[in-house]
């Protein structure tokens, strides 16, 4: 099947009350890990490359691995630019052959935020490209990514609601209490916030950095109208957890695939369970493609 447009997949996850992960890749091995998690439980996916990925693998590289995953799938695959950080960059993926891209404009004022976003959902759109856009500050790292704790800010609702009416965004990523990479307690997550913004807002929500989250806030979240979540610290740790069991087992080993292969097998057994709490399991089949 060819790659998605990640608002088909958003669509029919908010009209069903699910939501569809969306996992960041970085190499050969993580996109088999996602997509056999996928096709074994029948469920839509969402595959991201973050700024780290495409420095680290290549932008061309990543979506040619992406595509010959996919077209050998009958489930509806996405593939998403994760936090893109500028509009040459999502023009650069939407030529490259991404189904979606998100321009992260929220390091900027609103009205900057909104100029930019709105550039870059012209370009998608003339491509056919679904556009995911953000507003509140996650705090945390995730590759080129960090925003201090202290200067985090949470989604206003009314904010949210002006900014998807100007920008027209297929989907919101919002600020509600997570953060990117590992996390040193449990996160609290503002349910009122998001009821409040779900009331305002029509379009899928998006909940980043949601590796570590516990199910019973993941599932709550997925009630208030969030249609997509991102994990990406979690499959880096399955991933690595699955290499060093080798590597304690048998300490001379040397053959990368006696070593990746097993990190994949970690991997998606991770994959599986977060496609399992969302609600996407069994939801693959039947969606339209690009």
């Amino acid at each position: 099947m060819a790659l998605v447009p990640m608002a088909l997949l958003l669509q029919e996850a908010q009209k069903d009350g699910y939501a569809v992960g969306a996992f960041n890749a970085n190499n050969l091995e993580i996109v088999q890990g996602i997509v056999e998690a996928a096709v074994e439980l029948n469920s839509p996916v969402i595959l991201q490359a973050s700024q780290g990925a495409i420095k680290y693998a290549g932008l061309d590289y990543l979506v040619a691995i992406v595509r010959a995953a996919s077209e050998k799938v009958r489930v509806p695959v996405a593939l998403n630019l994760d936090h893109g950080a500028s509009f040459e960059q999502a023009v650069q993926c939407i030529r490259g052959g991404f189904s979606a891209v998100m321009f992260d404009g929220s390091k900027y004022p609103f009205a900057e935020n909104v100029a930019l976003t709105l550039a870059v959902g012209r370009v998608a759109r003339a491509a056919g490209v679904s556009l995911e856009g953000e507003l509140g500050r996650i705090g945390g790292t995730e590759d080129d990514v960090s925003v201090a704790a202290r200067d985090a800010a949470m989604t206003v609702p009314e904010e949210a609601a002006e900014f998807v009416r100007q920008t027209g965004v297929d989907a919101l990523a919002v600020a509600v209490g997570t953060a990117h990479g590992p996390y040193r307690g449990v996160p609290r997550l503002d349910f009122a916030r998001l009821a409040a913004i779900r009331r305002l807002v029509d379009v899928p929500l998006v909940l980043h950095g949601a590796s570590g989250v516990p199910g019973q806030a993941i599932q709550e979240a997925i009630s208030l109208g969030v249609c997509k979540i991102n994990i990406d610290t979690d499959l880096r740790q399955a991933f690595s957890a699955g290499i060093k069991e080798v590597l304690a087992a048998t300490p001379d080993e040397f053959d990368p695939r006696r070593l990746l292969g097993p990190g994949r097998e970690a991997l998606k057994k991770v994959a599986k369970e977060k496609m399992l709490l969302f609600g996407s399991a069994g939801r693959g089949k039947g969606a339209k493609k690009t």
